[in-house]
């Protein structure tokens, strides 16, 4: 195993980009920093660690970051991070996607309780809305873990868990996702809609049209509606010429609530005021396509079915829940 020196340059800063997409950091945060790997940046929320081990008011929290134990003392950091059985990736569940630079694990909150409770403990720093970190063992945890790629001559780098969203093993209301987060550093990149398409396709191996819980935070609601713009978008604009798309046939294509369909279309304009003799709505394909080449929306699907480890059961007759 090889030693890791995280702290032995000088820890970076977020860039710019990411500093832009930061909230306003709340006054009563018990960890005003935390530093991930080689990594510093602010949080913006308090978290629920113990106050016998991190004080009201700490300056900076250590955070490793592959099994997410904590410390806020440098030493016991240091030497963690040195021995942490976790540096060669080998991270507990199963690894269920592979692309060329991220994959997905999956980890069961029961078999794999500190991982999960720290991970979540980490993620509370930067989620104002969210509050299960102990009862993790009725969840799924998916992590995404990105390599970079090699630039420049330089070596390539370590892979690191950049974000993770967790799913309820059994939900009454069908949602595929219960919180999600991508750490700070590595917002805006692209990761987020990775997350968002692996529960869409979960929900689509298992037969349901789901969605994230809600209410969704302002930043997550955001990022979903854009998912939602290009997802909608690219089932519309795959159809056959002259087809009427209805929002329940753009569900069922999708994987995605009808509502939510609704409102993707309002934000894309293509929403028709009129309706068909039942009653459903109608879509108007030339209005999508207008805003799809406008903005230059890139609808390539962020996740490919094909990358899935295991293949795809084949689809009973969907449960409606009655």
């Amino acid at each position: 195993m090889g030693s890791i020196s995280p702290l032995s340059v000088p820890i970076a800063p977020p860039s710019p980009s990411v500093r832009q997409a930061i909230p306003k950091p709340i006054a009563d945060r018990n960890v005003q920093n935390v530093v991930l790997g080689d990594i510093l940046f602010k949080t913006w929320y308090p978290s629920f660690y113990p106050e016998e081990l991190v004080g009201r008011d700490l300056e900076r929290l250590y955070v490793c970051q592959r099994c997410f134990k904590y410390s806020k003392e440098l030493m016991p950091f240091l030497a963690h991070v040195k021995s942490c059985t976790s540096q060669d990736l080998s991270l507990p569940g199963k690894k269920i996607y592979s692309g060329d630079s991220h994959t997905i694990y999956e980890v069961d909150g029961e078999e794999n309780q500190l991982f999960t409770q720290n991970l979540s403990l980490f993620a509370k720093l930067f989620l104002d809305n969210k509050s299960v970190f102990y009862d993790v063992a009725s969840f799924n945890y998916y992590l995404l873990v990105h390599t970079p790629s090699s630039t420049n001559g330089h070596p390539q780098l370590h892979p690191q868990i950049v974000g993770f969203f967790s799913k309820e093993k059994m939900s009454w209301d069908n949602n595929n996702l219960a919180c999600i987060l991508v750490f700070p550093p590595w917002q805006r990149k692209g990761f987020g809609k990775i997350l968002m398409g692996i529960s869409y396709e979960l929900s689509k191996r298992e037969g349901r049209v789901g969605g994230p819980e809600k209410p969704l935070s302002e930043l997550g609601r955001r990022g979903y509606i854009r998912f939602w713009e290009a997802r909608v978008a690219n089932a519309v604009l795959g159809t056959k010429a002259k087809t009427t798309l209805t929002v329940g046939e753009i569900a069922d294509r999708c994987w995605i609530l009808p509502e939510d369909v609704i409102v993707a279309l309002k934000e894309t304009g293509g929403l028709l005021a009129k309706k068909k003799a039942d009653g459903s709505a109608v879509v108007n394909k030339a209005k999508i396509r207008d805003w799809v080449k406008a903005r230059g929306i890139d609808l390539t699907p962020p996740v490919s079915e094909d990358l899935f480890l295991e293949p795809r059961e084949p689809e009973d007759v969907q449960d409606d829940g009655s």
